[in-house]
């Protein structure tokens, strides 16, 4: 067991401790508080002046499918050859070896939900997964955790080329029509199957609409890439016309339309905020969209989509989103426990609590106020995956 001392203990879903503690052991958290009861033997840990965290959660990024400075040969994140991919998973193209997990977790990102880019209209599924260790089937949260979907400038662009449908937004969104319905067909007749194989004939298999029996079930949902306003309300109508369970990625001009978001009630998973405005529907993508979806009552996450924008730069965007003016602890929340429970991975992860996972940080200074702080040590599932040279 290891005792974490004398640190302000931020534990996100309840009041910060000064000069609190934080037991944990076998990778659980076991207590925390002003003072918990401590075992013999137990190894300290002395986090006197620095801030105790739970780890850093990004809800959408392509990490490790999309590798640190190789270019094609460690693109894995887009397989363009094909408009609706269902049927690509996510952990399948994924390297945990790319030195952008330890440049993650060396500042404080413990966890990260990765998957497909946006060259398709369905590009696969997401997994929500741990940010340090060898083999990635050890370090999977969840599996699938959702179906990546895009609109939009994206699948506009790749299939333009090749003058394949998609080259409008129609078509996008008659491409994804298609495959709902017949994923839904699908489940009817393989759920008649089961229930009755004798009367009913079981349905021919087919790989894409398998891949969507999870979605089209509410184990998982549609992960939707949109920008521009009318990409978005294209994603909730065609979303609410199947009655299936959405997020809204990206979501640059949320903050046009938070009062119509504010009706539909959808996780919105804010960025990549940071950096130039390189395409057209970026125009107007501004700091502000957290403060306002926030103010409209929406759960808020904020998201690098990296590489887009480098894991360990994940709380100096919720900084940056602080300084536009949401409250200092809604943006903690957007980057711990909001992720967490979008994703469905709150018991696990996204706050210092009894029970769950030790995933702790600990920092010399606060990581969303201060440009001069620096992670100390982090730790995942109970073992200190990295210390720093103080």
């Amino acid at each position: 067991m290891i005792l974490i001392k004398n640190g302000t203990v931020k534990t996100i879903s309840g009041p910060d401790i000064e000069n609190g503690q934080v037991l944990f052991g076998g990778g659980k958290i076991l207590a925390v508080g002003e003072t918990v009861e401590i075992p013999a033997n137990v190894q300290m840990i002395d986090a006197g002046g620095c801030l105790v965290t739970p780890g850093f959660i990004d809800a959408h990024c392509h990490i490790g499918l999309d590798e640190e400075g190789i270019g094609f040969e460690g693109a894995d994140y887009n397989e363009a050859t094909d408009p609706v991919t269902p049927h690509m998973r996510g952990i399948d193209g994924l390297n945990p070896m790319d030195e952008a997990f330890f440049d993650a977790y060396s500042h404080g990102v413990t966890t990260a939900v990765t998957g497909p880019g946006s060259a398709n209209v369905v590009g696969g599924t997401f997994l929500a997964l741990k940010l340090c260790g060898k083999r990635v089937d050890d370090m999977v949260l969840k599996n699938p955790a959702a179906m990546k979907i895009a609109w939009g400038e994206n699948p506009k662009r790749v299939y333009n080329a090749s003058k394949k449908m998609p080259i409008t937004r129609m078509g996008t969104a008659a491409l994804l029509r298609e495959l709902l319905m017949k994923s839904q067909n699908y489940m009817q007749e393989l759920d008649a199957w089961e229930k009755d194989p004798k009367n009913n004939k079981k349905p021919a298999f087919d790989a894409k609409l398998h891949a969507m029996l999870p979605v089209m079930r509410h184990e998982i949902p549609l992960k939707s890439h949109a920008h521009r306003a009318d990409d978005i309300f294209t994603a909730l109508r065609v979303a609410n016309e199947f009655g299936l369970d959405i997020t809204l990625d990206h979501c640059t001009e949320g903050h046009l339309i938070a009062e119509e978001l504010r009706k539909e009630g959808r996780p919105c998973l804010v960025g990549p905020t940071f950096g130039s405005k390189s395409k057209f529907e970026l125009k107007n993508k501004s700091w502000d969209t957290p403060r306002v979806l926030w103010e409209h009552g929406l759960k808020v996450a904020i998201i690098t989509d990296a590489p887009v924008i480098p894991l360990r730069y994940l709380p100096l965007c919720a900084g940056l989103a602080m300084q536009a003016g949401l409250p200092e602890e809604e943006a903690w929340k957007a980057v711990t426990l909001n992720p967490a429970e979008i994703v469905g991975v709150e018991d696990r992860v996204g706050s210092i609590e009894p029970g769950k996972d030790a995933d702790l940080v600990i920092h010399r200074g606060n990581p969303l106020t201060d440009i001069q702080s620096k992670t100390m040590c982090t730790i995942i599932g109970g073992e200190i995956v990295y210390q720093a040279n103080r």
